[in-house]
């Protein structure tokens, strides 16, 4: 969001396998102890939490990818409260089952990759007559995009969903998306980081 709209601004990498996103000065930006968090040092230092928020935030701001006429305004908000309020849990929840739970409970991960799955092909229909999920391109797409990409981490395949692939496709080619996402780790040296497990291994789960 910051690279499309042009925004000058400084990142501080959190890490949360040391817990800083627990330390007593993060939980005074953020009680809930997550990220991201901004400060805008232009308004008093204002602090903003919750990712969905931070983007109403920066497109008020600056006028960008949030329109002002009523029910083109409300269309973008529904697209994003669906990414906050279903994509993001569910998926969220593929992610801990399918690849970080100590124990493996097939039912929560069939659970977890079906809804993930019923959500795509949600967006997959909705995209199918607009070429972004709002018609221009808007802060739904900047919040639902991140999860989109990490299909296979959630252990789902979305290739043979081909609007929402083309979509995909546009977005990760997109000048602003390809400079953001490599802030604060570039996206080669996390993909090192990451062990690998193709989608073809768990299409049976589904």
């Amino acid at each position: 969001m910051l690279e499309e709209c042009g925004l000058p601004y400084t990142t501080r990498h959190i890490s949360l396998s040391a817990r800083e996103q627990k330390e007593p000065w993060f939980l005074e930006l953020n009680p809930n102890g997550r990220i991201p968090v901004i400060v805008d040092h232009d308004a008093d230092d204002f602090v903003v939490f919750e990712s969905g928020a931070i983007l109403v935030y920066l497109a008020e701001m600056t006028g960008r990818l949030l329109p002002t006429e009523s029910k083109a305004h409300s269309c973008v908000l529904q697209w994003l409260m669906l990414q906050m309020g279903g994509l993001g849990p569910m998926q969220g929840q593929a992610h801990v089952f399918y690849r970080y739970a100590p124990e493996k409970i097939p039912w929560a991960i069939r659970r977890y990759q079906s809804e993930t799955r019923r959500l795509y092909e949600v967006l997959n229909h909705r995209l199918e007559d607009h070429r972004y999920l709002a018609g221009d391109l808007s802060i739904a797409d900047i919040a639902t995009f991140p999860w989109v990409r990490r299909y296979g981490w959630a252990g789902v395949d979305i290739e043979d969903l081909p609007n929402l692939w083309r979509w995909h496709q546009e977005l990760a080619g997109r000048p602003a998306f390809v400079r953001g996402l490599d802030i604060p780790v570039p996206q080669t040296e996390l993909a090192e980081r990451s062990p690998s497990r193709k989608v073809e291994e768990i299409r049976g789960i589904l």
